[in-house]
């Protein structure tokens, strides 16, 4: 079995930053592209950014120059830095990985998200 789990998520002023973690567990073999995505109160959920394995990045553009991604492949861990927040971030957040499993098995998988509000 394998599990996404996200941490990091909180109450944040405008302006402010948080950095959310995501960590695989379970039988993985290798992770390949991780991502973030974001689902806003009445939205559907929308890419935020993602990450090859070798660590070419893609980002939204309402979070270019604010969001940073990243990956730590010994650790099965992705990460988002948020910079210069702003209330329109406001979403739950959520961890995609596609993972090969130790059977050999290839599934994208799902955290279960956590909450970022951003509100004075």
């Amino acid at each position: 079995q394998v599990q996404l789990v996200e941490s990091g998520g909180g109450l944040v002023q405008p302006g402010g930053s948080l950095r959310l973690s995501c960590v695989g567990s379970g039988s993985i073999f290798r992770i390949n592209d991780m991502g973030w995505y974001r689902q806003g109160p009445g939205k559907q959920r929308e890419v935020v950014a993602t990450i090859t394995r070798g660590g070419s990045t893609y980002y939204a553009d309402s979070v270019k120059g604010r969001f940073t991604i990243s990956r730590d492949n010994a650790k099965n861990s992705v990460y988002l830095q948020m910079n210069s927040l702003k209330p329109e971030d406001t979403a739950v957040y959520y961890c995609n990985a596609a993972i090969l499993s130790r059977t050999l098995v290839r599934s994208d998988y799902w955290g279960q998200g956590t909450q970022v509000t951003v509100s004075s």
